[in-house]
């Protein structure tokens, strides 16, 4: 592992570098790595404002300083989602200018009470619609790892920032696995929360009936739950890294999922990947149990359906309650806010009844298995380009979506925390990604388990964290 914010954050504190030093060194590394066009808005003066004004806690308020386990680290907020002060977020489209900047969200303050020093927004598909990161008003976001591929979407930006060590983690939005396909793209840990455990307000709300969350993209499962820990409920403060230990004496019931169906056929080396993981798990003494694709079919229908009406009804009100003048959206967003305008109240409380119906199916399945082991990705990230939105075809983009990655909406549907994070790489040398889901609440030993499965140390970050040496 090449550096994660942990360790930028330990090294600041302990005068390896100050926060003005990192900063600009992150800054460096976005020119750098410009071409990535991981980065859709940049002001560096309100980065180094921030480190300074971190560098001056440091020297007169020490106790407070300290007391912020990010102090000083740079990152990036999302170009989507709640609000963060003076970073003007358009969601992707042409539809906002970039102009001012509201208020603080509750997340966005407690990102900032973290430690942490903002100094832009991170490229998104133009309203989150794509699981992958090329807005018309650009900039098309690549992968780090292979720039002709995809960084995913469409938290994106904030994978590949990540990825590239332009920061060592980055804020992301996940309604529809958009947390989990960008960090499996880029071979990061992502995990979506536990509906309710991150605060949506004042103004973000439950626009989109409770399927987004929002949290991070991270490079090691211990950025994963302190950031967890510091953002969630009553954000308690720093927690213990997670490890093997932190897992329940007793022995957990795995369930393991190895098939995808015939309609959306994972690659050998992908599921592959997944069994490796949960035999790991086997061997600690923990107990394998079967999973057929019979059990999550329905669901997974039901999942993507409920995905696209909610979004598509979330759009139309939003244009409408905005004024918005749609013609200059994209096609795609157009033809989606049109799907949502053409539903009706008894169509879409069919969808909203479906969603609870998902819920309910998966908790039948916690009733036999403590965690399950399944797929994140169908295939290696895919070619720039593979997600157009120049067409008005809903059908097909949600097709090619659900193709692309078949299990990733069943957590936001249901409500359940899922975390993804890379196990081992392909002949392309690209991430095999593994998801790992567990019960309503059950993120400590969901981070557990991904800590055990981390310290195999199958994956090694390409890049390092810009400020601690490679």
């Amino acid at each position: 592992m090449q550096g994660d914010a942990t360790e930028l954050a330990a090294a600041i504190r302990h005068g390896s570098l100050s926060a003005a030093e990192a900063m600009h060194i992150s800054l460096e590394a976005a020119a750098l790595h410009a071409p990535l066009g991981a980065i859709a808005y940049l002001d560096g003066a309100m980065g180094l404002a921030a480190a300074h004004a971190c560098d001056r806690e440091r020297q007169t308020v020490p106790r407070r300083f300290a007391a912020r386990p990010f102090a000083g680290v740079p990152t990036l907020a999302k170009d989507l989602g709640g609000p963060f002060r003076g970073l003007p977020v358009t969601a992707g489209s042409r539809l906002f200018e970039r102009k001012g900047g509201e208020a603080d969200s509750d997340l966005a303050s407690r990102f900032r009470d973290a430690g942490f020093c903002l100094f832009g927004l991170t490229t998104s598909p133009e309203f989150g619609l794509s699981l992958a990161s090329e807005p018309a008003i650009g900039p098309v976001c690549r992968n780090p790892l292979d720039p002709t591929r995809t960084a995913g979407g469409s938290s994106g930006g904030a994978a590949a920032a990540v990825a590239a060590g332009i920061v060592a983690i980055a804020h992301a939005t996940d309604a529809g696995g958009s947390i989990r396909v960008p960090a499996a793209c880029c071979g990061l840990v992502g995990m979506k929360p536990t509906r309710g455990a991150i605060p949506g307000g004042p103004s973000f709300g439950n626009h989109l009936a409770g399927i987004a969350s929002e949290l991070a993209v991270c490079r090691s499962v211990r950025d994963t739950a302190l950031i967890f820990d510091r953002l969630s409920g009553n954000a308690r403060g720093p927690v213990p890294d997670p490890s093997p230990a932190d897992i329940d004496n007793g022995r957990l019931r795995i369930g393991l999922l190895t098939d995808t169906g015939p309609t959306y056929s994972t690659e050998g080396s992908r599921l592959a990947a997944v069994e490796d993981a949960a035999r790991m798990l086997e061997s600690d003494g923990h107990v394998i149990v079967p999973l057929a694709w019979a059990d999550f079919e329905w669901s997974v229908a039901a999942s993507g359906r409920a995905f696209a009406d909610i979004v598509s009804v979330n759009l139309s009100a939003l244009i409408e309650a905005a004024g918005l003048e749609e013609s200059r959206a994209e096609p795609l967003t157009q033809a989606f806010a049109a799907r949502g305008r053409a539903l009706s109240a008894s169509m879409l409380w069919n969808t909203l009844n479906a969603a609870v119906l998902v819920s309910h199916a998966l908790w039948a399945l916690f009733d036999k298995v403590d965690c399950m082991v399944m797929s994140m990705l169908a295939s290696a990230p895919l070619a720039i380009g593979s997600f157009p939105s120049d067409h008005a075809d809903t059908d097909l983009h949600l097709e090619r979506m659900t193709a692309f990655a078949p299990l990733a909406c069943l957590a936001n549907i249901s409500g359940f925390p899922a975390l993804t994070l890379p196990f081992g790489q392909d002949e392309h040398a690209m991430p095999l990604p593994v998801q790992l889901m567990m019960s309503m609440g059950d993120e400590p030993r969901l981070l557990s388990l991904a800590a055990r499965l981390e310290a195999e140390g199958r994956w090694q970050h390409r890049f390092p964290v810009a400020g601690l040496p490679s």
